[in-house]
């Protein structure tokens, strides 16, 4: 059984005074939210009420009439014969409300009535939003989860939270760690990159060892999201937002990783993909990192429109959309120059699993820095090694915008050159 994070954030939320807002849990599909809430609900209230939107359409007649709870109650007793609702220790779980529109309005009617906790899960909500009749502005706390970060991962395989705390020391103090540690960490970041975070492919990896299998399984999560794509986008969006998808591994190779339309097709231009791009971004299938005109505070001021790059919010599914063999090549650490991209996508989502947003800055074709977030609340430069290469863009940056903090992740070990930290690409996770 996989601990996830998500656990802590839960019972935070129960254990909140009343009255307390109704819980948006959002997230691309198969991340663990329904299994996460079903175990919470299982485990914690008296009375735990399931209702999937997705697999029990006739459940929206439940919302058809007055959402006044009294009413509701009416409703849910008579469609679920088994159901309880007991005041104060019942949860109901609204799962996949995107596809019940007038229960993401009933959940202002929950709050305010206070007798029943209720937690409401989506996967596509980005893309539904027309559909809501009126949103409960004021009324829902909303939170976004994804797969397993790197630390879930270490979990996953037995790593206990003494010892990752004992790695993050190092990182506290700028200290080497030593080297059997570091191989042994580095060992399980480029398993994290082959197998990622996706809960299905994390379990039949640590029961199984075998990397055939969870790539098996993760050519299986990545055909459900074309299908996803093919039945939920609009219809002017279904080619070109499979399209878009599908060209993440070529736009992250180029020597330029900016989105270029122009690699999803010949001539291709923004007017043409901007919705489909909208589309995978609201779908959670993508990260967007936007390109800054300066890496300076307020780094929103300085976002440079229409210039972005996009990674898979999963790295293990980005190398499963790779040539098979690329897997064995990283687990090997004999991948050539492809690996920098590939490493490049892995601190992307690390950094977004922070609750980060994402920028760029680049100078024409004079600098690049792969990232500009704030760490500690300090604008910081950081540059990303695949092995352990110089990170001259960001020392130009630093030298030309005062105040900007530069940090360096390779695959060596702490140290300080130029004013810039060098910290080994796990412990990106301390960020």
């Amino acid at each position: 059984m996989l601990k996830r994070k998500m656990e802590r954030v839960l019972l935070g939320w129960k254990n909140t005074k009343a009255p307390k807002n109704c819980l948006l849990i959002k997230g691309a599909r198969q991340v663990g939210k329904t299994f996460i809430v079903e175990r919470f609900g299982e485990s914690q209230y008296k009375s735990f009420i399931h209702m999937n939107f997705d697999k029990n359409e006739s459940l929206k007649d439940i919302f058809a009439g007055d959402l006044d709870i009294d009413t509701l109650k009416k409703q849910i007793l008579l469609n679920i014969p088994t159901a309880k609702l007991i005041d104060g220790e019942t949860l109901i779980f609204l799962d996949e409300i995107q596809h019940c529109p007038r229960a993401r309005t009933a959940l202002k009617f929950f709050s305010l009535d206070g007798r029943f906790d209720v937690i409401a899960s989506g996967s596509l909500l980005g893309v539904k939003y027309k559909e809501v009749p009126s949103y409960p502005t004021g009324y829902e706390d909303e939170i976004t989860m994804h797969s397993l970060d790197f630390e879930e991962f270490l979990w996953a395989n037995g790593v206990s939270n003494e010892a990752i705390q004992g790695v993050k020391g190092y990182f506290d103090e700028k200290k080497q760690i030593p080297e059997a540690m570091h191989k042994k960490l580095m060992g399980f970041l480029r398993e994290y990159i082959v197998i990622g975070g996706m809960p299905a492919v994390v379990r039949e990896f640590v029961s199984t060892s075998d990397f055939n299998k969870a790539l098996k399984t993760q050519k299986g999560i990545l055909q459900n999201y074309e299908n996803d794509i093919a039945k939920y986008a609009e219809a002017r969006d279904k080619v070109k937002a499979r399209a878009c998808y599908l060209s993440l591994p070529r736009q992250l190779a180029k020597e330029n990783s900016k989105f270029q339309y122009s690699v999803v097709e010949k001539g291709g231009a923004g007017r043409k993909f901007e919705s489909s791009i909208d589309w995978l971004k609201d779908a959670g299938l993508v990260l967007m990192c936007d390109n800054l005109s300066l890496p300076q505070s307020p780094l929103k001021s300085f976002v440079k429109a229409g210039f972005f790059k996009l990674y898979s919010h999963d790295i293990g599914l980005l190398v499963a959309m790779l040539e098979d063999g690329v897997q064995k090549e990283i687990i090997d650490d004999k991948l050539g120059t492809g690996k920098g991209a590939i490493y490049e996508n892995l601190i992307a989502s690390m950094l977004f699993r922070q609750g980060k947003e994402l920028y760029y800055y680049s100078d024409t074709d004079r600098l690049e820095v792969d990232f500009v977030v704030r760490v500690e609340g300090k604008v910081t430069g950081i540059e990303v090694k695949a092995g352990r290469g110089r990170a001259s863009s960001l020392k130009t940056a630093m030298a030309e915008n005062e105040g900007l903090f530069g940090i360096k992740l390779t695959n060596g070990n702490i140290g300080t050159a130029d004013n810039i930290i060098t910290y080994p690409l796990y412990m990106a996770m301390f960020l």
